[in-house]
């Protein structure tokens, strides 16, 4: 150990009420030092690909202030640190002029390790963007071989959750930027995930963008798209006008598609459509109410 790490020291107890809520070093007590900013490297694998500037400086100024609130997170690398966690505060503490910085530098055996808890820690927060999220929940199934129940786990999320986050990547390129970049939100994303084809996906996404238009009238927008670009169904026999009355009172009532399939003294089926998640958590809900009611 050299002079300038003499300042590391074993923390005791104390030590989880400063470390980021649900972050998993391994179980091993990093320790803590005072270590400079320049010798911290950035983790090449950050879920966060884009940083406000304004946001930064901001940071920045608080940083001159106040100092480093709380303390990044790094691993040894040769002579160096490589950071697992607190890339902003890094970069604002750069830009605040500080030449050290309080860190918790954790015994992580390799990069793979490394890169598994720099992504959960990042993935627990709350201001990466929706894309950031799927990316990163992406990685840590493809490259660390976690399912999505395990992923929802350590992030402290619902298996479905996950899922639904995931399904952002299904995306087209132009759409996946206009999240990226906040121009739609996830709400509007999951409404054009209705569609699996590149080009009705940024069919609606333009309808979206040059009408201003909000979730729920995104996915409204979404059926009547699904609905009148849908194949044109085979000839079938007339329905009787009580068949017809059911089906316009369900639609009515669930406020989608319904479809009513009959057979008079033999029972039938009820076909019901959705066009997004959110469309059927809505239709959930409902059936919820109308079970209450009963």
């Amino acid at each position: 150990m050299n002079g300038k790490d003499k300042k590391e020291s074993r923390l005791g107890k104390g030590l989880a009420a400063l470390l980021p809520e649900g972050a998993d070093l391994g179980g091993r007590a990093p320790r803590f030092a005072e270590i400079e900013v320049d010798r911290v490297r950035a983790n090449p694998q950050q879920p966060r690909t884009t940083f406000d500037e304004g946001a930064l400086k901001d940071l920045a100024d608080s940083i001159r202030a106040k100092g480093v609130v709380q303390p990044i997170i790094v691993r040894r690398a040769g002579g160096e640190y490589e950071l697992i966690a607190g890339e902003r505060r890094l970069r604002a503490s750069r830009l605040a002029g500080l030449e050290r910085i309080p860190a918790f530098i954790a015994e992580v055996a390799d990069g793979s390790e490394s890169l598994e808890l720099a992504l959960i820690e990042n993935l627990q927060r709350e201001d990466l963007n929706a894309l950031e999220q799927a990316e990163g929940f992406h990685r840590l199934a493809e490259e660390h071989g976690l399912t999505q129940e395990e992923i929802a786990r350590r992030v402290g999320k619902s298996r479905a959750a996950v899922a639904n986050t995931v399904r952002l990547l299904n995306l087209s390129t132009e759409v996946q930027a206009s999240l990226r970049s906040g121009d739609i939100t996830a709400g509007h994303a999951r409404a054009i995930l209705a569609f699996d084809d590149p080009d009705r996906q940024a069919t609606l996404w333009k309808r979206i963008m040059k009408e201003g238009l909000s979730v729920r009238k995104a996915e409204a927008l979404a059926r009547k798209l699904a609905s009148s670009e849908a194949e044109p169904p085979a000839p079938a026999k007339k329905k009787s006008p009580h068949v017809s009355q059911v089906e316009d009172r369900l639609r009515t009532l669930l406020g989608t598609h319904v479809r009513l399939h009959h057979k008079p003294g033999k029972g039938g089926s009820i076909e019901i459509e959705y066009y997004s998640d959110e469309d059927l958590e809505r239709l959930l809900e409902l059936f919820d109410l109308m079970e209450k009611n009963w």
